[in-house]
């Protein structure tokens, strides 16, 4: 197995990108737009120059007295819109990357049919298809991804996620993945890492990113609630928080000072009565609105949003504007220290449930 090592510095105009990485299989870059993200694609690309090392096993890129050429390096980059050349043909596009694998390539993704069409006759998903076997024709021995389904419509893009998901673990490339969609990264890759400003944040499993959150940004980016709280003591290996808004919550993390407090949305229950149960959180609220998503809905109460079945939501008669309980387990609450404040956090040894 193949492995990229990248371990750089790039001068971008409004902060320097430092990043140190390996990829063996899939790994994404998640973060807001400027983040530096697109950057590092360019840089291992070879697109852009910057000061440190990159090579792909022993065969070095950057690093040494050595910076290769684009055309040097093993490398298939997907462009975020695919940047197809509008001119050519579908097979025109994928000879481009190489024209000994064309056929095969047109095969392998199922738009052998599309040979003699033109970009602007393709749909969002054929596009990728076609940008895909363009990047793969050049035989490359690392793929780079940029936010690969942000072009997609909503309906096309579950369907096209699960074909990439596919392709890329029947490929066992090392591949690198930037999205500023944190759903994308978690579905399509081993490994996930935060980065922010040029800075990684976090680097770690899905899960890890969500059961154990570096710092606030890191939690309310993989989609949690977000809440700030100041502890105020400690009892029986419970920690008590009082929220900004005056409400006490509970966790089992270990915690002082200034916190944020974290609970994703799918472990918020929602009810019409206070429910009785010295293991739940509970805040009061009115029901400010409702949206539903797949097969779930989102339930937004105070400051909280939850996140419950279409059965549940309909049983409950949920309406904007009704008085409802929102409730969480002190196991689901994490507690992440807030930039800028002095707070010190141990988690829990347990998962939350």
């Amino acid at each position: 197995m193949a492995t990229l090592s990248a371990d750089f510095r790039l001068p971008l105009r409004s902060f320097d990108l430092r990043l140190a990485l390996e990829v063996e299989r899939t790994v994404a870059l998640v973060g807001p737009s400027g983040a530096g993200k697109s950057s590092v694609l360019r840089t291992i690309a070879g697109l852009v120059r910057a000061n440190g090392r990159i090579a792909l096993d022993d065969e070095v890129w950057l690093g040494s007295g050595i910076d290769r050429r684009p055309d040097e390096r093993r490398v298939g980059l997907v462009f975020q819109e695919y940047a197809l050349f509008p001119h050519l043909s579908v097979r025109g596009n994928v000879g481009y990357g190489g024209k000994e694998r064309v056929d095969e390539l047109l095969e392998r993704f199922r738009i052998g049919h599309l040979a003699d069409a033109k970009p602007r006759e393709l749909s969002g998903g054929e596009r990728q298809r076609v940008a895909l076997a363009r990047a793969l024709a050049r035989d490359p021995g690392v793929l780079l991804l940029d936010e690969p389904l942000a072009a997609l419509d909503a309906h096309t893009k579950a369907a096209v996620r699960g074909e990439l998901q596919e392709l890329l673990i029947e490929l066992g490339l090392p591949t690198l993945m930037v999205t500023h969609d944190y759903e994308d990264a978690a579905a399509l890759a081993e490994i996930v890492g935060v980065l922010v400003d040029g800075e990684l944040r976090q680097l770690g499993t899905p899960r890890e990113l969500v059961s154990q959150p570096a710092d606030p940004f890191v939690a309310s980016f993989t989609g949690a609630n977000l809440l700030h709280g100041a502890v105020e003591l400690h009892d029986d290996g419970v920690t008590r928080v009082r929220l900004a808004s005056g409400e006490v919550v509970y966790s089992t993390d270990r915690a002082d000072g200034e916190v944020g407090v974290v609970v994703h949305p799918w472990d918020v229950s929602i009810g019409r009565v206070h429910a009785d149960d010295s293991a739940m959180n509970l805040v009061q609220g009115e029901v400010a609105s409702i949206a539903p998503v797949g097969n779930r809905v989102r339930v937004r109460v105070g400051p909280l949003t939850a996140e419950v079945t279409e059965s549940s939501a309909e049983r409950l008669e949920l309406a904007i504007g009704s008085r409802v309980y929102a409730s969480f387990k002190a196991t689901a609450t994490r507690l992440v220290p807030l930039g800028g404040q002095h707070a010190s956090v141990r988690s829990s040894p347990h998962p939350p449930s």
